[in-house]
């Protein structure tokens, strides 16, 4: 059985008087470990895949199994329980709250978890010296830059040790350099934590640092035929 495993999924919403469906009838397996792209334009149903792996949304059809556990058919309690020891989630924009630290924002999550303060600090230390800033946990994300806030965001995202991390367009809105440098963190992770990634993307340069990479198109997965790490090069 793989790590992750969707079955037949189908995620339908209305949009005024008309029906939208960024998913339909999705089979998909991910092994522990793995590096997963998906690439697709907007609109493709990348994010909603991610939100159903993270157990944020659920599918009309199919079932959505990580490790072992069906998280469609959770009940929101223990789901989000489950979600917050298991799933670390990265968005295109770091979302961090304006009025606390680096080090504040990424002992957020630790509270829903019966940490000592000892332990809390350990984790919070730890997940920071890992994105490469240990030397700013005092500061305000004001005072950081913004490939710097996303490192930071990445840091909440495995301060919980979680097995899998999912990653919302997380170069989107940042430079080519910091784009780079979040990449390279997030293979880091992979390769040497063997954190199981799944992110999605437009840009066939990010796409280039998975393992593996499908293309999702009008709701549907496809094989991605093209030499991705080739077209990324020459684009640069």
């Amino acid at each position: 059985m793989s790590f992750i495993e969707l079955r037949g999924v189908t995620r339908t919403y209305s949009r005024g008087e008309h029906e939208v469906t960024p998913l339909e009838e999705v089979d998909l397996d991910i092994e522990q470990g793995e590096f997963l792209v998906l690439l697709g334009p907007s609109g493709s149903g990348k994010t909603t895949l991610l939100n159903l792996l993270a157990g944020i949304d659920r599918p009309q059809a199919g079932t959505v199994t990580v490790g072992g556990l069906n998280v469609a058919a959770t009940r929101a309690g223990k789901l989000a329980r489950w979600r917050s020891a298991t799933v670390g989630y990265v968005f295109q924009r770091a979302n961090l709250v304006p009025v606390l630290t680096a080090y504040e924002n990424v002992e957020m999550p630790l509270w829903l978890h019966r940490h000592s303060k000892s332990d809390r600090h350990a984790r919070v230390s730890l997940a920071l010296t890992a994105v490469g800033l240990g030397d700013r946990a005092r500061h305000l994300p004001k005072q950081l830059s913004g490939g710097q806030e996303q490192r930071v965001a990445i840091a909440r995202a495995i301060v919980a040790d979680p097995d899998l991390i999912v990653a919302d367009e997380p170069t989107g809105s940042l430079d080519a350099k910091s784009a780079e440098g979040i990449l390279t963190l997030l293979r880091r992770l992979n390769e040497e934590r063997g954190k199981t990634i799944v992110m999605v993307t437009h840009d066939p340069r990010a796409a280039s640092f998975g393992k593996r990479v499908l293309h999702l198109e009008k709701g549907k997965l496809y094989p991605f035929e093209e030499p991705f790490e080739e077209s990324a090069r020459a684009s640069q």
